[in-house]
This record gives C-alpha cells, structure tokens and sequence, in this order.
C-alpha cells in the first residue's frame, strides 16, 4: 500500500509530528524539592561520607589487587 502524504520535510526514524511539549525559555519548569541534598548535611555528616566513599573505593583497589 503506497504511502501518499507530501509536506516539506524529511521523515527520520524516531522523529514525530507532536508538539505537546512546548514552552519558551520565560516560562521554565517549576523547581522540584529534592529527597536528598549534600548541602543540608552537617559538615561532620559530609565527612563521614566522604570517609565511608573513600573507605568502599579503597576496597574496591584492594580486592583488585589480590
């Protein structure tokens, strides 16, 4: 069966006719609240993690390395 339509631009895989998302760069997404943030932890929390990171990636190099 012949597919008989004409407009002005190439068909592409993947590429769609819709437009149902569309707004200006005044008018931008409403912020979302975050679950979790690095900025509200207590300094002495920010560095039991770094210690816990560091600590999982020094484990990581050591069973490695057996």
């Amino acid at each position: 069966m012949p597919h008989a339509h004409s407009h002005d631009h190439p068909h592409h895989p993947g590429h769609a006719h819709s437009q149902a998302h569309s707004h200006g760069p005044a008018t931008p997404h409403p912020a979302q609240a975050a679950p979790w943030s690095i900025l509200r932890m207590t300094v002495a929390a920010r560095l039991g993690a770094a210690a816990a990171v560091s600590a999982a990636l020094w484990a990581v190099v050591w069973l490695a390395m057996r």
